[in-house]
Protein backbone atom coordinates (compact mmCIF):
# COMPACT_ATOMS: atom_id res chain seq x y z
CA UNK A 1 0.00 0.00 0.00
CA UNK A 2 1.54 3.28 -1.16
CA UNK A 3 1.40 6.28 1.19
CA UNK A 4 -0.57 9.06 -0.45
CA UNK A 5 -0.04 12.81 -0.19
CA UNK A 6 -3.09 14.30 -1.89
CA UNK A 7 -3.79 17.73 -3.34
CA UNK A 8 -7.54 18.22 -3.74
CA UNK A 9 -8.96 20.68 -6.30
CA UNK A 10 -12.60 21.79 -6.32
CA UNK A 11 -14.95 24.68 -5.71
CA UNK A 12 -18.72 24.05 -5.17
CA UNK A 13 -20.77 21.97 -2.71
CA UNK A 14 -20.58 19.00 -5.06
CA UNK A 15 -16.82 18.83 -4.39
CA UNK A 16 -17.14 19.26 -0.61
CA UNK A 17 -18.76 15.83 -0.19
CA UNK A 18 -15.70 14.14 -1.72
CA UNK A 19 -13.17 16.17 0.27
CA UNK A 20 -15.13 15.44 3.46
CA UNK A 21 -15.14 11.70 2.68
CA UNK A 22 -11.36 11.70 2.12
CA UNK A 23 -10.76 13.59 5.38
CA UNK A 24 -13.06 11.26 7.32
CA UNK A 25 -11.14 8.25 5.97
CA UNK A 26 -7.88 9.77 7.23
CA UNK A 27 -6.25 10.43 3.87
CA UNK A 28 -3.40 12.94 4.02
CA UNK A 29 -4.62 16.09 2.27
CA UNK A 30 -1.50 18.24 1.90
CA UNK A 31 -3.28 21.07 0.10
CA UNK A 32 -6.63 22.25 -1.25
CA UNK A 33 -6.85 24.37 -4.40
CA UNK A 34 -10.04 26.31 -4.98
CA UNK A 35 -11.35 29.42 -6.72
CA UNK A 36 -10.37 32.88 -5.45
CA UNK A 37 -12.89 34.67 -3.21
CA UNK A 38 -15.35 36.64 -5.32
CA UNK A 39 -17.56 39.67 -4.55
CA UNK A 40 -21.21 38.64 -4.26
CA UNK A 41 -24.54 40.16 -3.30
CA UNK A 42 -25.54 43.80 -3.06
CA UNK A 43 -22.80 44.63 -0.58
CA UNK A 44 -20.20 43.00 -2.87
CA UNK A 45 -18.87 41.15 0.16
CA UNK A 46 -16.14 38.62 -0.67
CA UNK A 47 -17.65 35.16 -0.95
CA UNK A 48 -15.56 32.07 -0.14
CA UNK A 49 -16.13 28.86 -2.09
CA UNK A 50 -17.86 25.95 -0.34
CA UNK A 51 -14.61 23.96 -0.61
CA UNK A 52 -12.59 26.74 1.02
CA UNK A 53 -15.05 27.03 3.89
CA UNK A 54 -14.83 23.30 4.61
CA UNK A 55 -11.03 23.18 4.17
CA UNK A 56 -10.51 26.09 6.59
CA UNK A 57 -12.80 24.39 9.14
CA UNK A 58 -10.46 21.36 9.02
CA UNK A 59 -7.25 23.46 9.11
CA UNK A 60 -6.19 22.31 5.65
CA UNK A 61 -3.75 24.40 3.62
CA UNK A 62 -5.69 26.39 0.98
CA UNK A 63 -4.31 27.84 -2.27
CA UNK A 64 -6.44 30.16 -4.43
CA UNK A 65 -4.50 30.94 -7.62
CA UNK A 66 -5.99 33.21 -10.26
CA UNK A 67 -3.52 31.83 -12.81
CA UNK A 68 -2.69 28.11 -12.70
CA UNK A 69 0.51 28.72 -14.71
CA UNK A 70 1.83 31.39 -12.35
CA UNK A 71 5.41 30.55 -11.29
CA UNK A 72 4.87 31.42 -7.62
CA UNK A 73 1.81 29.14 -7.49
CA UNK A 74 3.64 26.28 -9.24
CA UNK A 75 6.54 26.55 -6.79
CA UNK A 76 4.15 26.44 -3.84
CA UNK A 77 2.36 23.46 -5.37
CA UNK A 78 5.67 21.59 -5.81
CA UNK A 79 6.61 22.33 -2.20
CA UNK A 80 3.59 20.31 -1.03
CA UNK A 81 5.23 17.12 -2.39
CA UNK A 82 1.91 15.60 -3.41
CA UNK A 83 1.99 12.30 -5.27
CA UNK A 84 -1.69 12.40 -6.31
CA UNK A 85 -4.07 15.18 -7.42
CA UNK A 86 -7.85 14.72 -7.16
CA UNK A 87 -10.14 17.08 -9.08
CA UNK A 88 -13.88 17.50 -8.51
CA UNK A 89 -15.84 20.34 -10.17
CA UNK A 90 -12.87 22.63 -10.77
CA UNK A 91 -11.51 24.09 -14.00
CA UNK A 92 -9.31 22.89 -16.84
CA UNK A 93 -5.75 22.31 -15.63
CA UNK A 94 -2.57 23.06 -17.57
CA UNK A 95 -0.30 20.06 -18.19
CA UNK A 96 2.33 21.45 -15.81
CA UNK A 97 -0.21 20.95 -12.99
CA UNK A 98 -1.88 17.64 -13.90
CA UNK A 99 1.41 16.05 -14.86
CA UNK A 100 3.21 17.05 -11.63
CA UNK A 101 2.35 14.23 -9.17
CA UNK A 102 4.00 10.82 -9.55
CA UNK A 103 0.66 8.96 -9.45
CA UNK A 104 -1.13 11.37 -11.76
CA UNK A 105 -4.27 13.49 -11.52
CA UNK A 106 -7.74 12.03 -11.67
CA UNK A 107 -11.10 13.71 -12.02
CA UNK A 108 -14.62 12.85 -10.87
CA UNK A 109 -17.21 13.64 -13.54
CA UNK A 110 -20.97 13.46 -13.00
CA UNK A 111 -21.92 11.43 -16.07
CA UNK A 112 -21.38 8.07 -17.67
CA UNK A 113 -18.45 9.09 -19.84
CA UNK A 114 -17.83 9.44 -22.74
CA UNK A 115 -21.36 10.90 -22.86
CA UNK A 116 -21.99 14.33 -21.37
CA UNK A 117 -18.47 15.67 -21.33
CA UNK A 118 -18.56 19.33 -20.41
CA UNK A 119 -19.82 21.84 -17.90
CA UNK A 120 -23.38 20.76 -17.03
CA UNK A 121 -23.70 16.95 -17.23
CA UNK A 122 -26.37 16.56 -14.54
CA UNK A 123 -28.66 19.13 -16.15
CA UNK A 124 -28.35 17.76 -19.67
CA UNK A 125 -29.00 14.16 -18.65
CA UNK A 126 -32.46 15.22 -17.40
CA UNK A 127 -33.09 17.77 -20.17
CA UNK A 128 -32.47 15.03 -22.75
CA UNK A 129 -34.83 12.62 -20.97
CA UNK A 130 -32.22 10.05 -19.95
CA UNK A 131 -33.40 7.29 -17.61
CA UNK A 132 -29.88 6.51 -16.32
CA UNK A 133 -26.76 8.50 -15.54
CA UNK A 134 -23.85 8.06 -13.15
CA UNK A 135 -20.37 9.12 -12.13
CA UNK A 136 -16.96 8.37 -13.64
CA UNK A 137 -13.34 8.72 -12.53
CA UNK A 138 -10.61 9.16 -15.13
CA UNK A 139 -7.01 10.31 -15.39
CA UNK A 140 -6.80 13.84 -16.79
CA UNK A 141 -5.13 14.46 -20.14
CA UNK A 142 -4.81 17.58 -22.29
CA UNK A 143 -8.46 17.69 -23.44
CA UNK A 144 -11.71 18.12 -21.50
CA UNK A 145 -13.09 14.91 -19.91
CA UNK A 146 -11.38 12.59 -22.41
CA UNK A 147 -8.76 10.78 -20.29
CA UNK A 148 -8.52 7.06 -19.58
CA UNK A 149 -11.38 5.80 -17.41
CA UNK A 150 -10.78 4.24 -14.02
CA UNK A 151 -14.20 3.47 -12.50
CA UNK A 152 -17.86 4.16 -13.20
CA UNK A 153 -21.13 3.78 -11.26
CA UNK A 154 -24.61 3.98 -12.72
CA UNK A 155 -27.84 5.27 -11.15
CA UNK A 156 -31.46 5.50 -12.31
CA UNK A 157 -33.03 8.89 -12.98
CA UNK A 158 -36.52 9.05 -11.53
CA UNK A 159 -38.99 10.26 -14.20
CA UNK A 160 -40.10 13.15 -11.98
CA UNK A 161 -36.91 14.16 -10.14
CA UNK A 162 -35.31 17.53 -10.75
CA UNK A 163 -31.66 18.40 -11.16
CA UNK A 164 -31.29 19.46 -7.51
CA UNK A 165 -32.29 16.01 -6.30
CA UNK A 166 -30.13 14.21 -8.88
CA UNK A 167 -27.16 16.47 -8.02
CA UNK A 168 -27.31 15.36 -4.38
CA UNK A 169 -27.65 11.70 -5.35
CA UNK A 170 -24.60 11.88 -7.65
CA UNK A 171 -22.63 13.90 -5.09
CA UNK A 172 -22.81 11.00 -2.61
CA UNK A 173 -22.30 8.34 -5.27
CA UNK A 174 -19.29 10.27 -6.57
CA UNK A 175 -17.62 10.65 -3.19
CA UNK A 176 -17.78 6.87 -2.71
CA UNK A 177 -16.42 6.28 -6.22
CA UNK A 178 -13.46 8.57 -5.47
CA UNK A 179 -12.78 6.56 -2.32
CA UNK A 180 -12.73 3.32 -4.34
CA UNK A 181 -10.46 4.94 -6.95
CA UNK A 182 -7.99 6.18 -4.32
CA UNK A 183 -7.83 2.72 -2.77
CA UNK A 184 -7.00 1.14 -6.17
CA UNK A 185 -4.27 3.74 -6.76
CA UNK A 186 -2.76 3.20 -3.30
CA UNK A 187 -2.74 -0.57 -3.87
CA UNK A 188 -1.26 -0.21 -7.36
CA UNK A 189 -4.26 -2.04 -8.84
CA UNK A 190 -5.62 0.54 -11.28
CA UNK A 191 -6.63 -0.75 -14.71
CA UNK A 192 -7.71 2.02 -17.10
CA UNK A 193 -9.91 1.89 -20.19
CA UNK A 194 -9.62 4.37 -23.07
CA UNK A 195 -12.79 6.34 -23.80
CA UNK A 196 -14.35 5.50 -27.15
CA UNK A 197 -15.42 8.42 -29.33
CA UNK A 198 -18.49 7.75 -31.46
CA UNK A 199 -20.51 9.99 -33.74
CA UNK A 200 -23.58 9.99 -31.48
CA UNK A 201 -21.95 11.18 -28.24
CA UNK A 202 -24.03 13.68 -26.24
CA UNK A 203 -22.41 16.85 -24.90
CA UNK A 204 -23.05 18.74 -21.63
CA UNK A 205 -22.91 22.26 -23.05
CA UNK A 206 -22.41 25.21 -20.75
CA UNK A 207 -25.80 26.61 -19.73
CA UNK A 208 -26.70 30.10 -20.92
CA UNK A 209 -29.81 32.25 -21.32
CA UNK A 210 -30.52 30.92 -24.80
CA UNK A 211 -30.43 27.21 -24.00
CA UNK A 212 -32.42 27.70 -20.76
CA UNK A 213 -35.38 29.30 -22.60
CA UNK A 214 -38.50 27.20 -23.00
CA UNK A 215 -39.82 26.63 -26.53
CA UNK A 216 -43.58 26.16 -26.12
CA UNK A 217 -43.91 24.61 -29.60
CA UNK A 218 -41.99 21.51 -28.46
CA UNK A 219 -43.59 18.32 -27.13
CA UNK A 220 -44.99 18.05 -23.62
CA UNK A 221 -42.17 15.67 -22.56
CA UNK A 222 -39.43 17.89 -24.00
CA UNK A 223 -40.75 20.93 -22.13
CA UNK A 224 -41.32 18.98 -18.91
CA UNK A 225 -37.78 17.53 -18.98
CA UNK A 226 -36.24 20.94 -19.66
CA UNK A 227 -37.95 22.57 -16.68
CA UNK A 228 -37.01 19.80 -14.22
CA UNK A 229 -33.50 19.61 -15.72
CA UNK A 230 -32.95 23.28 -14.83
CA UNK A 231 -34.66 23.33 -11.41
CA UNK A 232 -33.73 24.73 -8.98
CA UNK A 233 -30.72 26.20 -10.76
CA UNK A 234 -30.37 28.08 -13.04
CA UNK A 235 -34.14 27.67 -13.80
CA UNK A 236 -35.93 27.50 -17.14
CA UNK A 237 -37.42 30.78 -18.28
CA UNK A 238 -39.75 32.25 -20.88
CA UNK A 239 -41.69 35.44 -21.64
CA UNK A 240 -45.13 35.97 -20.12
CA UNK A 241 -47.27 38.11 -22.44
CA UNK A 242 -50.09 39.38 -20.25
CA UNK A 243 -52.02 42.25 -21.80
CA UNK A 244 -49.51 45.06 -22.36
CA UNK A 245 -46.87 43.39 -20.17
CA UNK A 246 -43.97 41.28 -21.44
CA UNK A 247 -42.26 39.72 -18.40
CA UNK A 248 -39.33 37.31 -18.12
CA UNK A 249 -40.54 34.57 -15.77
CA UNK A 250 -38.87 31.47 -14.33
CA UNK A 251 -40.55 28.09 -13.84
CA UNK A 252 -39.34 25.88 -11.00
CA UNK A 253 -41.86 23.10 -10.59
CA UNK A 254 -44.42 21.74 -13.04
CA UNK A 255 -46.47 18.62 -13.67
CA UNK A 256 -47.80 17.38 -17.00
CA UNK A 257 -51.29 16.42 -18.06
CA UNK A 258 -51.39 14.49 -21.34
CA UNK A 259 -54.60 15.06 -23.30
CA UNK A 260 -55.85 16.50 -26.56
CA UNK A 261 -56.97 20.11 -27.02
CA UNK A 262 -57.22 22.66 -29.80
CA UNK A 263 -55.81 25.69 -27.97
CA UNK A 264 -52.98 27.85 -29.27
CA UNK A 265 -49.61 26.59 -27.96
CA UNK A 266 -48.42 28.60 -24.97
CA UNK A 267 -51.95 29.76 -24.05
CA UNK A 268 -52.56 30.09 -20.32
CA UNK A 269 -55.67 28.56 -18.79
CA UNK A 270 -56.27 29.30 -15.12
CA UNK A 271 -58.85 29.20 -12.38
CA UNK A 272 -58.62 30.13 -8.69
CA UNK A 273 -56.20 27.29 -7.90
CA UNK A 274 -54.22 26.29 -10.99
CA UNK A 275 -52.29 27.66 -13.93
CA UNK A 276 -52.05 25.48 -17.05
CA UNK A 277 -50.19 26.06 -20.31
CA UNK A 278 -51.38 24.46 -23.55
CA UNK A 279 -48.62 22.49 -25.29
CA UNK A 280 -48.24 19.78 -27.90
CA UNK A 281 -49.77 16.70 -26.27
CA UNK A 282 -51.59 18.30 -23.35
CA UNK A 283 -50.95 20.83 -20.61
CA UNK A 284 -48.01 21.83 -18.43
CA UNK A 285 -49.37 22.61 -14.96
CA UNK A 286 -47.33 25.34 -13.27
CA UNK A 287 -46.79 24.56 -9.58
CA UNK A 288 -44.11 27.19 -8.80
CA UNK A 289 -43.27 30.30 -10.81
CA UNK A 290 -41.20 33.45 -10.26
CA UNK A 291 -42.16 36.85 -11.62
CA UNK A 292 -39.44 39.56 -12.00
CA UNK A 293 -38.55 41.11 -8.64
CA UNK A 294 -40.76 38.65 -6.75
CA UNK A 295 -40.05 35.48 -4.80
CA UNK A 296 -40.67 32.01 -6.20
CA UNK A 297 -44.39 31.42 -5.53
CA UNK A 298 -46.85 28.55 -5.67
CA UNK A 299 -49.56 28.83 -8.31
CA UNK A 300 -52.19 29.43 -5.65
CA UNK A 301 -50.19 32.21 -3.94
CA UNK A 302 -49.49 33.82 -7.30
CA UNK A 303 -53.16 33.75 -8.29
CA UNK A 304 -54.09 35.46 -5.00
CA UNK A 305 -52.23 38.62 -6.00
CA UNK A 306 -51.70 38.56 -9.77
CA UNK A 307 -54.23 38.61 -12.58
CA UNK A 308 -53.74 36.70 -15.82
CA UNK A 309 -55.69 38.63 -18.43
CA UNK A 310 -57.74 37.02 -21.21
CA UNK A 311 -55.39 35.88 -23.98
CA UNK A 312 -52.33 35.65 -21.66
CA UNK A 313 -49.69 33.32 -23.04
CA UNK A 314 -46.13 32.14 -22.58
CA UNK A 315 -43.64 32.72 -25.39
Amino acid sequence: MKALNIVFMGTPDFAVATLKTLVEHDYNIVGVITAPDRPAGRGRKLNESAVKQYAVSKNLKVLQPTNLKDEAFLEELKSLHANLNIVVAFRMLPKVVWNMPELGTFNLHASLLPNYRGAAPINWAIINGETKTGVSTFFIDDKIDTGEMILQKEVDIDPNENVGHLHDKLMLLGSNLVLETVKLIAEGNVVTTPQEDTADLKTAYKLNKDNCKIDWTQSIDTIYNKIRGLSPYPAAWCILKNGDEDLDVKLYEVTKDEQTHNLELGSIVCNKKEIKVAVNGGYINIEFMKLPGKRNMSAQDLLNGYEFKSGAKLL
